[in-house]
């Protein structure tokens, strides 16, 4: 019993959440399809220049669980363990969340697996420019507001901010 409940990762935790509660609603099988699955997620590589002069490559992630109330909003995780699977239940708890307290986003999520810990403040400016960049299509005050989260701070939202305005103004 423990060995399956230490193999399941936090996204099917997350579906099985969803179910939980759309048989509580008796919510309809179409509209369960409509809204349990993200709507975009989008895997980018991202190399980077390290300052001893070698090129690592780092994967990111943007999800957009769904944008049905408004503009997706979510936060940006640099952490060694991310993965997609943990970008995606955090998008969709944050779908729930602003839904719950009735504000008009919708969930989002990012993340980057590094590990901010052992990289430069010049490493993490070249990387969270990159990825920024990576990510551009998605982001923006009208569809996808990125925020702070695990290991990000405002320095970060700065240099995506930055570089998003040198893209789109």
């Amino acid at each position: 019993m423990l060995a399956a409940i230490a193999e399941k990762n936090a996204y099917e935790t997350a579906l099985e959440n969803f179910e939980i509660a759309a048989d509580a609603l008796g919510m309809e099988f179409s509209v369960r399809e409509m809204i349990k699955y993200p709507e975009r997620t989008l895997t980018v590589n991202i190399p980077v220049r390290m300052e001893n002069g070698t090129v690592r490559r780092f994967e990111g992630y943007r999800v957009q669980h769904s944008t049905v109330r408004g503009p997706g909003k979510g936060g940006i995780r640099y952490h060694p363990n991310v993965t997609l699977d943990e970008v995606k239940a955090l998008a969709t708890w944050m779908t729930w969340k602003c839904a719950v307290v009735n504000i008009p986003f919708g969930g989002a999520k990012g993340g980057v697996t590094c590990n901010p810990k052992q990289m430069t403040q010049l490493e993490l400016e070249r990387l969270t420019r990159r990825y920024a960049s990576a990510i551009l299509p998605l982001i923006g005050p009208e569809q996808d507001i990125p925020a702070p989260d695990v290991y990000t701070n405002s320095q970060t939202m700065a240099w995506i901010m930055d570089t998003y305005s040198m893209t789109r103004g």
